[in-house]
């Protein structure tokens, strides 16, 4: 079976689930709602709408809405984390993954199909993320002439969009229950791994534990305000943005590897 048959079967299930459509629609109705309600001044940064002080503002015109845009975007994109697990765990709940095996799929066909949708929606919501930064961009610069300094916050994105939907695959997979799954999710997300970057941190001469598997990729796309004070203190990255790159694709190979022998050894 080739990989447009295998994404076309993907979607047949997808284009009637309610849920799919009502988790991707807020990503594309908040992520650009909020920032409009940043880049226009209603939310500002302490006091109330006519005394405070909006410090993102400025951060909407070309070069700096890539970076400012990519950090808000990589926060909703928790949305279509959960919306994998869901749509992942429900093979199981449903036993359509079984039948998927009846109707002549292999077990590698079933796991790469899932692959395959988790790349697919990383390059959909790093091209809708390129769409409204230029929209946002162009309107707040009043004009594109400077629309590719910055870019490569876009790969960042994508990035950042694999790590982050790659794992919540694997955590989907070992656990093949959404509530149990989405909550380890969160808790690992929110809790643990910020735990353990700052033991390592703490222990360490250099920020080895920014390192870790959602972390690397959260520092590809720094918040706008932290980026700002470090350039005004003269403050030198300890490390490199390539080697959190590097390190984020690292961990999305570890968890294709991972997920794939999940399913290959585990009852079916």
């Amino acid at each position: 079976m080739n990989i447009m048959s295998l994404l076309s079967i993907e979607w047949l299930k997808l284009k009637k689930y309610r849920t799919f459509w009502v988790l991707t629609g807020l990503f594309a109705v908040l992520l650009p709602l909020w920032n409009y309600l940043i880049a226009s001044g209603i939310l500002k940064m302490g006091g109330d709408s006519k005394k405070g002080v909006n410090l993102l503002d400025t951060a909407y015109t070309f070069p700096g809405i890539w970076g400012n845009l990519g950090f808000w975007a990589g926060l909703f994109v928790w949305f279509i984390a959960i919306l994998v697990i869901i749509i992942t765990t429900n093979e199981y709940t449903f036993r359509t993954h079984r039948q998927n095996i009846i109707d002549g799929w292999t077990r590698l066909q079933f796991f790469h199909g899932k692959a395959l949708f988790v790349l697919i929606l990383s390059v959909a919501l790093s091209v809708y993320f390129f769409l409204l930064g230029a929209v946002m961009g162009g309107y707040y610069s009043h004009g594109f002439s400077n629309i590719m300094s910055g870019i490569t916050e876009l790969g960042y994105f994508f990035i950042t969009c694999l790590d982050y939907l790659g794992f919540a695959l694997l955590i989907a997979f070992a656990i093949r229950r959404s509530g149990l799954a989405i909550g380890l999710f969160l808790l690992y997300a929110m809790i643990i791994e910020n735990i353990g970057k700052s033991i390592i941190n703490s222990l360490a001469d250099k920020p080895w534990g920014n390192l870790m598997p959602l972390q690397c990729s959260d520092e590809l796309l720094p918040f706008p305000l932290m980026t700002m004070a470090r350039s005004l203190m003269g403050a030198q990255q300890q490390i490199s943005v390539d080697t959190y790159a590097i390190t984020a694709l690292c961990w999305c190979v570890i968890y294709y590897l991972l997920s794939r022998m999940l399913l290959l050894r585990r009852d079916w």
